[in-house]
């Protein structure tokens, strides 16, 4: 299936959000008019779309790389607090 027109637009917008001034949650709130929260959990959903992929393979790569090392550090985070066992 092809991305939308949002999914792309959401794309674009991360492969150059840094560059914006302000915050980013205030950028998604004007530009996509939905919470932060909506976004992310869309965005979520569209890096695991090969659609995705091939429309901007490097922006996925870094979000899917990013995802993974949070996800690492939330797992190793919890291995590492002597207060979870």
């Amino acid at each position: 299936m092809d991305l939308s027109e949002r999914d792309r637009h959401m794309l674009d917008f991360e492969r150059a959000c840094f560059t914006l001034p302000g915050t980013k949650e205030s950028a998604i709130r004007a530009r996509f008019a939905m919470s932060p929260a909506s976004y992310y959990r869309i965005l979520r959903d569209l890096l695991d779309d090969e659609a995705s992929y091939r429309y901007d393979p490097l922006t996925v790569k870094r979000l899917r790389r990013d995802r993974a090392l949070r996800r690492r550090q939330r797992i190793e985070g919890r291995r590492a607090d002597p207060g979870s066992r």
